[in-house]
């Protein structure tokens, strides 16, 4: 995290609590190709780490031999086949949509979304069958590394601020779209402490 964020976030005397607690969080994008970030979103939603994790590892060995396929192996296969590999009938369908679009041209390659903002990105990737918002910014956090992403409708985002700021309830994601405001335009730092607040709480140190 560079100096500027940690000095913009620590204005604000909870953030500061929450930066002294959990100390250095660091985080190096991982520039893969949109199409394979966007496969790897997919699978991911709504599963534990170790479980995407397995499904992805039967998913590349299915579709490419161990490694990842291209839009074009994964467009030809056989959505049931996919099934096989641990994907949802909806994840199947999702992950080929996924490629079809890929083979149109029209997910962007890594040099083009550096010249599309945040919000073209999220316009353009959302108009593909099972990438949310959510999903987008995944992307952009985690692979494109953009500095000022809010994901406000994270449950781990909105419960590490429930717990930072020792609410009763969780924010509503408008809310905390509100309140993010003032974390602009590091809000990716913070919502990387938001994160590791979360995790404090289920590991028992909070």
């Amino acid at each position: 995290m560079s100096k500027r964020a940690l000095a913009h976030l620590q204005s604000d005397p909870v953030m500061a609590r929450v930066i002294a607690r959990i100390g250095a969080v660091k985080m190096r994008p991982r520039r893969l190709p949109p199409f394979q970030a966007l496969v790897h979103a997919i699978i991911h939603q709504q599963l534990s780490g170790q479980a995407a994790a397995t499904i992805l590892r039967r998913f590349q060995a299915l579709v490419g031999d161990g490694e990842f396929p291209s839009p074009a192996a994964l467009a030809d296969i056989d959505q049931d086949a996919l099934r096989t590999a641990g994907l949802s009938r909806a994840k199947a369908s999702y992950v080929k949509d996924v490629a079809r679009r890929a083979l149109d041209g029209w997910i962007p390659s890594l040099e083009e979304c550096g010249r599309l903002s945040d919000a073209e990105l999220l316009e353009r990737l959302t108009a593909i069958k099972g990438v949310g918002r959510w999903t987008v910014e995944m992307l952009l956090i985690f692979n494109l590394g953009r500095p000022d992403v809010l994901p406000v409708h994270d449950l781990g985002v909105r419960r590490g601020y429930q717990i930072a700021y020792g609410k009763r309830s969780l924010p509503e994601p408008e809310q905390l779209e509100r309140i993010g405001v003032k974390w602009s335009p590091h809000r990716t730092t913070a919502a990387l402490y938001l994160w590791r607040a979360a995790d404090f709480l289920r590991e028992g140190q909070w």
